[in-house]
Formats: C-alpha cells, structure tokens, sequence
C-alpha cells in the first residue's frame, strides 16, 4: 500500500498534544496540507465554534480527532459534573466535528480512542466507557457516512505530555513496571500511533474498525 498523501487537505485537531502533533508531523512528511487549529479557533466542547470553523471551509481529505480533556478517577469518588466534562469534551467533541466536518467522497474521519475500552482498570471507568463509545460511533459513522470511510485508533500507554505533571522519577517508575509486563518490552511512542492513523486513512478498504496500538496490552497477564 503505497502512502501518498501529496496536496491531500488534512484536519487534525488537537495537533498541539503528543499523538495529534505526531499524526500532523507524519501526514506532512508525505505531502499533505495540514490544518492544526488551536483550540481558541476550534473548541470541540462548543457547538457554535464546531459550527463556525466548518461553515466556509472546503471539505477536507482527512480528519483525524485526538483532542481530549478527561478527568480520571473512580466513578465512587469522580462526581457526576466531572464526568460530564471529560464526556463532553473526548466523546462529544469528536461527535460535533463527525457533525459538522464535510470530507470528500473516499476520505477519512478516525478518531483516537483508547485500550481501556477493552482493558478497563478500575481507576478510569470513565475513560474505558468514553473510549468504547467513541468506537461505536465510528462504526455507525462508518455506515452513515459512506463512502467516507471512518475509523477508530485506539492507543495503550504512550509516553506523551500527558504524563509531564508527574516527575520525572515517578514517570519512569510507571513506564518501567508498564514495559515489563507488554509482550514489546517498550512503552509506545506517538509516532507509533501515527503510524496507525496513516493507516486508516491511506487504506481505501478500511473502514468501520478499531486499530489497536498498545504493545499488546490487551493480551498482556
């Protein structure tokens, strides 16, 4: 499969976080125009602003959404309005932009999900519950939006700036006992799930499925 994305008119939002400016660096270095908005241009938390940044543009080749705030915890001590946030802005917000976006005819939309949707840990309910409805709606999306294809990526542990508030011990520690229990032996890396976006997009006859990038966690003990 030959990825050629010359000219090709690529929205990635969330570009600013580690996979989505991973995802934009890698579509860029096959020849793809890419449009990063910051999130005071597009806040996929607002319908006006979804609405307002689609209205005059051009449909795109490609979008991918990796923009998300989440709040972790245990549904016991993690409050309802908390978690209506983290919905509003992961699921939702990939919602209003699959809404609003127009995309030409053979095009993409993946949105990037995530492994707790098939591995749920109990401190992050919420997150396997978001991430396990944003693939369901990339497979109804798949249909309703046909012949645009739509796709979900999910990722496993990814050392990204997600992680920066930690210090820097604690965050080796966690990558560390996290490494030696994935049959790769390797915390993943943006790029990786870069790659997999690219995937999706460049393959013609995939749509309608999650790809899983997570080292094998989900088959890890």
């Amino acid at each position: 499969m030959k990825m050629d994305f010359k000219d090709a008119r690529v929205l990635i939002v969330g570009a600013s976080g580690g996979i989505g400016g991973a995802a934009a660096d890698a579509f860029e270095a096959l020849g793809a125009r890419v449009e990063r908005p910051s999130r005071e241009v597009l806040d996929i938390t607002d319908d006006a602003s979804v609405e307002a940044f689609f209205f005059d543009k051009p449909p795109f080749d490609h979008v991918v959404v990796a923009a998300a705030r989440t709040k972790t915890g245990s549904v016991a001590t993690l409050n309802v309005a908390d978690a209506q946030i983290s919905m509003n802005s992961k699921f939702f917000g990939a919602y209003r932009v699959a809404r609003a976006a127009r995309v030409n005819d053979g095009g993409s939309i993946t949105l990037v999900s995530g492994f707790l949707s098939q591995r749920p840990s109990a401190t992050s309910v919420l997150q396997g519950a978001i991430n396990a409805a944003l693939q369901g709606l990339a497979r109804g999306l798949a249909l309703e939006r046909a012949p645009v294809r739509v796709n979900a990526v999910s990722p496993g542990l990814i050392d990204t700036p997600l992680h920066a508030k930690m210090t820097e011990e604690d965050r080796q520690a966690m990558f560390g006992r996290v490494a030696d229990r994935l049959p790769v032996q390797r915390i993943g890396q943006a790029e990786d799930v870069a790659q997999a976006i690219l995937f999706v997009a460049a393959n013609p006859f995939v749509t309608g499925s999650t790809v899983t990038v997570d080292g094998g966690a989900t088959i890890a003990p």
